[in-house]
């Protein structure tokens, strides 16, 4: 008798599924009709839903801290901004995510998230998400042209500033010593000392 082996996946590439893109209309179109709650922390990338990791009190702290200091240095800046915390920048179609800190052009973004043009500067804070934050969603900043994001590993308690974006990645970047002083390119005189963010 002969048995024929029975294949767990096709050899034909028609016959391989392919995952629904979601857009950010089909996103909103879910939580509007109660398929995503509010308190759902999610964010769309490249048209797939990402559930976000908790928020823990060190990485709390530390987003607090940043909003702190950067109003501290706002005074100094010779450019207007307004800052938006943890909350939505919409960079295409298929991609919505929620940055720890977006610095953005002043404007009124009461009928429309801000998109990439109207980004001045990124902060994410990554502690458990390092990896997805730098391999991920730097990468997708840098495909939509956001000029520079600060990305902050509460790991080994260092800020790492990427400038220069292209659709492969950034072009420079540039590890920040826990004494250094940053600032934005984009916001001259908006300066932010590490020794009293990382201080405690």
């Amino acid at each position: 008798m002969q048995i024929n082996a029975v294949r767990d996946t096709p050899t034909d590439p028609a016959q391989v599924p392919t995952l629904h893109r979601w857009s950010v209309a089909d996103f909103y179109r879910m939580a509007e009709t109660g398929l995503i709650r509010e308190r759902d922390r999610m964010e769309l990338i490249e048209g797939e839903l990402i559930d976000m990791a908790p928020i823990g009190s060190r990485h709390a702290y530390q987003v607090d801290r940043l909003v702190e200091l950067i109003y501290a240095a706002r005074a100094q800046c010779m450019l207007p901004f307004m800052l938006r915390c943890q909350g939505p920048v919409r960079l295409s179609t298929w991609s919505e995510p929620l940055p720890d800190i977006a610095l953005i052009r002043p404007g009124n973004y009461s009928t429309a998230h801000p998109g990439p043009n109207d980004v001045l500067l990124i902060i994410e804070v990554a502690d458990s998400t390092l990896k997805y934050d730098r391999d991920v969603k730097l990468a997708l900043y840098a495909r939509h042209d956001i000029p520079e994001v600060w990305l902050i590993d509460l790991q080994q308690d260092l800020l790492t500033q990427y400038r220069d974006p292209t659709p492969q990645g950034y072009r420079r970047s540039c590890v920040a010593a826990a004494s250094d002083v940053v600032e934005p390119a984009a916001l001259p005189g908006l300066c932010v000392k590490l020794s009293e963010l990382f201080a405690g």
